[in-house]
């Protein structure tokens, strides 16, 4: 088998008549077809070949057959948006009376998808502590129809067990999705571990240049298949110039990935001991509760920390506002670092109680770390801390718990 490096370059090429050796963009709507029966044949799929651009491009399958094999999955099916496919595996596997068991701390918009608008439609939301296997237990039933998680989450980098939650979702007959989006298939694979389906918002790690928006779902050919054809009716699609951008990125997400998680362990051991900064999250500092973990099911820790600023709201946004060099940009995965209030924006749609189980206090920055020099990271971080010499913590700090309260 070839190395994963490997799979991310040559994987999915295709040369057309021009020759060319970079793959060309097939930046078309429709196909031509050599006959009557030909069109016929392909539409009900007894010939192969392509179709319409709203399920079918060349520009397209190449991207998820690359992404496909780097995640050890059967088949990939490429989105318009992360929550696109989101929505795409709801509709696939949710129906009215089904509940959904969801871990508290995913993507704010994930979770305010399923109780606003699944919701309506009759499908009941139970909302876990990621870490928490007995509420997992108690939660997961004969009535779940799917179970989801994020792992590490974003953004206090709590960690899920996988085998473990995989295992409890299977007892009930449920599948069980993992959104893989801040490891990429670098640094995890869930479904080596017993997940149905991982999900990735690919505008982030996968493109690393934040040029576009995408979304993929992985897992085995049975499973894509019903995605695939709601995909054809329902046309959240992915356009050709996405996937297109995104199957030339994967030839680089093992260096950019690696490199990024180096620079983010180095500026996590970092940031402890600046006596303005309160607790750092990070699953690759060997204090976190669940390191253990990350060593089991990871093979590193990715670009995104978090850290304590002061004590309030102000105080991290004056330390946000005087950043020179960091971008204030929600996204992650790009090659320039970029820093959020996550209470005020990624998470401001959660209700107060809920962003405070979720340890996502007001005083909370998270940094996606990019491809700079640390070195210039640094001195970013410490102008911009160096201004507010009075936000030292008080010495005993938060500490995130091993067992979620």
């Amino acid at each position: 088998m070839q190395a994963l490096s490997t799979q991310a370059i040559r994987l999915g090429q295709y040369i057309d008549v021009s020759d060319s050796h970079s793959e060309p963009i097939a930046l078309t709507s429709a196909y031509v077809f050599r006959s009557t029966a030909e069109a016929a044949g392909r539409f009900a799929g007894s010939i192969k070949g392509n179709v319409y651009s709203r399920f079918t491009n060349p520009s397209t399958q190449a991207f998820e057959l690359r992404l496909a094999a780097m995640e050890d999955a059967e088949e990939a099916v490429a989105f318009a948006s992360g929550m696109a496919a989101i929505t795409a595996i709801g509709l696939a596997w949710l129906k009215s009376g089904d509940n959904v068991v969801c871990s508290r701390d995913v993507f704010g918009t994930t979770l305010h998808a399923l109780r606003h608008y699944f919701g309506r439609f009759g499908v009941e939301v139970k909302v876990v502590g990621l870490t928490r296997l007995d509420q997992w237990q108690a939660a997961i039933n004969a009535r779940t129809g799917l179970v989801f998680m994020e792992t590490p989450s974003n953004p206090v980098q709590q960690l899920g067990d996988i085998a473990a939650i995989a295992e409890l979702a299977h007892a009930a007959g449920a599948l069980l999705a993992v959104d893989n989006t801040l490891l990429t298939p670098i640094f995890q694979k869930p479904l080596q571990l017993g997940a149905d389906l991982v999900v990735h918002s690919a505008g982030k790690y996968l493109d690393g240049q934040g040029r576009c928006i995408a979304g993929a779902v992985l897992g085995s050919k049975a499973l894509m298949a019903e995605l695939r054809g709601q995909l054809r009716t329902l046309g959240a699609c992915i356009s050709p110039m996405t996937a297109w951008l995104l199957h030339k990125s994967l030839e680089t997400l093992d260096l950019r990935v690696r490199r990024i998680g180096d620079s983010t362990l180095l500026l996590a051991k970092w940031l402890r001991g600046q006596p303005q900064v309160g607790h750092v999250y990070y699953s690759g500092l060997h204090d976190h509760p669940q390191h253990a973990l990350a060593q089991r099911q990871q093979s590193g820790y990715g670009g995104v920390l978090t850290f304590e600023v002061g004590h309030s709201q102000a105080d991290a946004w004056r330390f946000v506002d005087a950043l020179r060099l960091i971008s204030i940009a929600t996204n992650i995965g790009d090659t320039r670092s970029m820093v959020t209030h996550p209470a005020s924006t990624t998470h401001g749609r959660l209700t107060a109680a809920d962003r405070a189980t979720a340890h996502i206090g007001d005083n909370l920055v998270r940094l996606s770390v990019g491809l700079e020099d640390v070195s210039d990271l640094k001195a970013d971080l410490l102008q911009a801390l160096d201004l507010r010499p009075g936000l030292a913590m008080p010495s005993q700090r938060c500490q995130l718990s091993a067992v979620e309260a």
